[in-house]
């Protein structure tokens, strides 16, 4: 770890009678700069997939090298994200996530003046990998400034932060348009992105604080006067935890514990049908449901949108209605999710279809999102990185390349039919491992019960 990444030392600690003001202050600075990093990380990340034309047309690529590129920089962001996640545990929060979007933020300007295919995989590797540095550090920080009580709702809040990133980034790139004009759509594309990123890693710095012991506070368990879980009981290891490294976390913590490989397989069914449905809508509506361009686009919209309102409503729904219990909402969503792809599949007129595409698009990422907040739940705190690194690794490696890779492979072989079958089995799959988590997380409860 280098050196500038590591937390600094911890404050003294502050006066009893300051600590709830300063909890709720650097709370929820902490979740503000994490939401408004996380949304920048996604804003030159999306901004890939609309310099793409201009890339093809300019170097002459095919659409399979420019399919080889996006698949190559989610390959390197999977892996990533595995590793840098598990690292995050051992760093500053704020400079590990801030440092990770600068880096970004500098691999898309060096994109601006790529003038050769091996040039832009090189970058899109490298762009894919710094991108991983995003995800632990904001999991790292609900876990220890959220208590469990609101953990569901304001997760939720920062969830929507890559829906928010991710929908901002056609104007920005729109922006950079109208001032520079299309013959120079690098910098439109890459370069006035990649400058809005370094703004934001400066707003990453300024809001997020680190662990609350650094920062002179009591742990969150203790402010919030909620009972530490079985996890946090069994292993009362926090202040410990910095005597142990990165390896013995990471395989302790994470290899040997079956509810983060039970998150793991869950939440790769979920990234399945996600980029299933998400990366072969538009060539599925317009040359199999003789849809126009227009129309796709509308639904396409509606798919990536309707998630904002579905996944601040599943995590108020967790906390309030299922009492800590993520995994019961997860498993209904899934179920009308499996429905949704079959009327998605077999209905023929324009309004059922985009009616059961938004269905879809609006439900998929609730399971993904109750399992990401369950992942953080099933580890102690000190190894949420490394918990959040190994589910997102085989999210986007099996998950994620299976939607895409082998739904195509499907296709080709057997049709469409063969790639509607493996997304309802990838949800029939997501319903059984998130059961399997809800026995877990109950078994666990009454161990602590009996415990008392």
């Amino acid at each position: 770890m280098f050196s500038f990444l590591k937390p600094k030392m911890a404050k003294k600690s502050i006066s009893e009678e300051e600590i709830p003001k300063k909890y709720k202050s650097l709370g929820f600075q902490s979740l503000a700069g994490i939401f408004l990093g996380y949304m920048a990380y996604y804003i030159i990340r999306n901004n890939f997939a609309l310099s793409t034309p201009y890339l093809q047309e300019e170097l002459h690529l095919s659409s399979a090298q420019i399919g080889f590129l996006s698949s190559t920089m989610l390959i390197a962001y999977g892996i990533s994200k595995g590793i840098m996640s598990s690292l995050a545990d051992k760093a500053s929060p704020k400079k590990f996530m801030a440092f990770g979007l600068l880096m970004a933020a500098m691999v898309n300007i060096m994109l601006g003046f790529g003038t050769a295919f091996w040039v832009f995989m090189i970058l899109v590797i490298i762009l894919g990998l710094f991108q991983g540095m995003g995800v632990g550090p904001s999991y790292i920080t609900l876990a220890h400034w959220i208590p469990h009580k609101r953990r569901g709702t304001l997760s939720a809040v920062w969830n929507i932060s890559h829906n928010v990133g991710g929908g901002i980034a056609a104007p920005i790139v729109g922006f950079g348009f109208a001032m520079f004009g299309s013959n120079n759509w690098q910098i439109a594309t890459y370069q006035i992105p990649a400058a809005v990123a370094i703004i934001f890693a400066m707003i990453i710095l300024l809001l997020v604080k680190e662990r609350p012991k650094h920062e002179g506070l009591p742990p969150i368990n203790e402010y919030s006067k909620e009972e530490a879980n079985y996890v946090e009981k069994k292993e009362q290891l926090e202040e410990s935890s910095e005597d142990r490294s990165f390896w013995y976390i990471f395989k302790n913590y994470a290899l040997k514990n079956k509810n983060v490989w039970y998150t793991s397989f869950a939440d790769a069914c979920n990234y399945m049908v996600r980029y299933g449905v998400l990366s072969w809508l538009p060539i599925y509506l317009i040359q199999v449901k003789q849809f126009s361009q227009g129309e796709m686009s509308v639904a396409f919209f509606i798919f990536e949108w309707a998630a904002i309102p579905s996944t601040l409503l599943a995590g108020y729904i967790s906390d309030k209605i299922f009492k800590g219990y993520r995994m019961p909402p997860a498993v209904i969503a899934l179920v009308i999710i499996f429905l949704g792809i079959i009327g998605y599949w077999q209905s023929n007129s324009l309004v059922a279809v985009t009616l059961f595409a938004a269905i879809v698009g609006c439900l998929i990422y609730v399971p993904m999102f109750l399992v990401s907040v369950q992942a953080v739940e099933v580890v102690p705190p000190f190894a949420v990185g490394a918990s959040t690194g190994l589910r997102g690794f085989i999210s986007y490696i099996f998950g994620a390349s299976a939607g895409t890779t082998i739904f195509g492979i499907m296709i080709d072989t057997v049709g469409w039919h063969g790639g509607f079958l493996l997304l309802l089995s990838a949800a029939i799959l997501g319903i059984i491992f998130c059961s399997l988590i809800d026995l877990s997380m109950k078994k666990q409860n009454r161990l602590e019960t009996m415990s008392e």
